[in-house]
């Protein structure tokens, strides 16, 4: 797939790849700044289309399908995670958390607010479900993300420098979350890092130079 940022001077952001991720896999897509990692994230989150080529998700084409249709398979079978963790500052984390799963529409408002506060307890946060995210520290806040991308159960998680601004004991804990996110619940996640450390801790590494896939290697 390619994706091309028209123009006057057009700005091709992924160029040409072709990229199989099967169930259970804990990959890192790494590379230098500007180098389309987040583009390719965003284009297998169905976050954005390619230009040329397709994403196929569980057999369906992303190109072929509705904007509806598109906003249902992100809401049900894709969690995200981003570096900032775009909480909404006026509902408690346990309502955050809650969102997706009331735009989906599957579940009552009591089993809703159940699985909020299951995920939350699961994540460490038992003690702070009614709190907003400005009480929380920037560790509690991305355990709170973790959450939200997994409130609709989806068997897919993309990660985008989920780490990038936390400090060294709290990237550890998040880091583990993920890790046993594929190890215990059987998701697959696939995350941006600019971290090699990081990354070489994960299954698979695809490393993309210049909008192009570079490497793509086992890493353990």
């Amino acid at each position: 797939m390619t994706k091309v940022l028209p123009g006057e001077v057009p700005v091709t952001l992924v160029a040409d790849i072709d990229l199989a991720i099967a169930p259970r896999e804990f990959i890192a897509i790494t590379g230098p700044s500007g180098s389309g990692k987040s583009s390719l994230l965003y284009l297998l989150g169905l976050l954005d289309l390619p230009s040329r080529g397709d994403v196929l998700i569980d057999g369906r084409s992303a190109t072929a399908m509705s904007e509806e249709d598109r906003a249902e398979v992100r809401l049900s079978r894709l969690g995200f995670v981003f570096q900032f963790h775009f909480l909404l500052p006026e509902f408690s984390i346990a309502e955050n958390v809650a969102l997706p799963m009331r735009a989906l529409g599957r579940l009552s408002p009591r089993a809703i607010s159940q699985r909020a506060e299951e995920l939350l307890t699961s994540l460490g946060l038992a003690d702070h479900l009614r709190k907003t995210p400005d009480k929380l520290s920037g560790g509690q806040r991305q355990r709170v993300a973790v959450a939200r991308a997994l409130a609709n159960d989806p068997p897919v998680i993309l990660a985008d420098e989920p780490t990038g601004s936390l400090d060294t004991a709290a990237t550890a804990q998040v880091f583990g979350i993920l890790r046993d996110l594929v190890l215990i619940r059987g998701k697959t996640v696939v995350a941006v890092t600019h971290d090699l450390n990081l990354a070489a801790q994960m299954q698979r590494r695809v490393h993309i130079i210049d909008g192009r896939l570079a490497r793509d290697e086992l890493t353990r």
